[in-house]
């Protein structure tokens, strides 16, 4: 069955061009001209990936990106023709997956929704399901994909679970920056550290009564983190 693409930009060239280019290659793609129009799509829809341009007019990419990640669990790729840097980075603390800048070759773009759609597939495994964690009053069930912190449940993104089970599996123990990449991300993202960063970030502010002064995730400077159990 075709992945299913949501391209959302205010171009219409550009979307009729990159839909049919897409179209051509496998994919099955509806397209939006506004943010609002974009996010309408996802819930209706439920798409594989969703193409998102920053400098939409009215509601921008930014802002429609922070709403798909809040409310919907699906990867999502940015596309920009601000080459600053700072809209990059922006953009991956507020959850993208990737960013495409404009103008872009077709043969980049796919193989950027190849390596988003890879991570984000889950091909049957013939090992045993992954174990329970329970460590001091933080307990996982990898199965349910749920976490609980006192008994209350997280509301973690994918990623940051992911992430989160990474330390605690290994609680008490450093894991370096690089291990976490090559764990949650994959080896696309190698060298990829801010992104760790900024997941982390997410998390000591949902599981720590300091984000400021952790005691569950600690920074090992210039090596990693480790995840250090507290009792209830």
């Amino acid at each position: 069955m075709s992945k299913r693409i949501i391209l959302v930009d205010d171009d219409a060239l550009l979307r009729r061009s990159l839909a049919f280019n897409l179209d051509k290659n496998g994919y099955s793609v509806q397209t939006a001209d506004t943010a609002e129009n974009g996010i309408e799509l996802v819930r209706l829809e439920h798409p594989d990936l969703v193409l998102l341009d920053i400098g939409l007019p009215g509601m921008d990419g930014l802002e429609a990106l922070r709403s798909i990640r809040d409310h919907f669990g699906v990867p999502v790729i940015l596309l920009t023709a601000r080459r600053r840097e700072l809209d990059e980075v922006l953009g991956l603390e507020l959850g993208a997956d990737d960013y495409v800048t404009k103008p872009f070759d077709l043969d980049v773009l796919l193989a950027h929704i190849k390596a988003v759609l890879r991570r984000f597939q889950t091909p049957p495994s013939t090992a045993s399901e992954p174990a329970m964690i329970e460590v001091g009053d933080l307990a996982i069930d990898p199965v349910a994909h749920e976490a609980t912190l006192h008994g209350n449940k997280l509301d973690l993104a994918p990623r940051e679970f992911n992430l989160l089970y990474s330390l605690a599996d290994q609680a008490g123990r450093l894991v370096t920056t690089d291990e976490l990449l090559a764990q949650v991300w994959g080896a696309e993202y190698e060298g990829q550290s801010q992104v760790v960063y900024v997941h982390i970030r997410w998390l000591r502010e949902k599981l720590e009564e300091d984000p400021n002064h952790p005691r569950r995730i600690v920074t090992v400077r210039g090596l990693g983190y480790k995840y250090l159990p507290q009792e209830t």
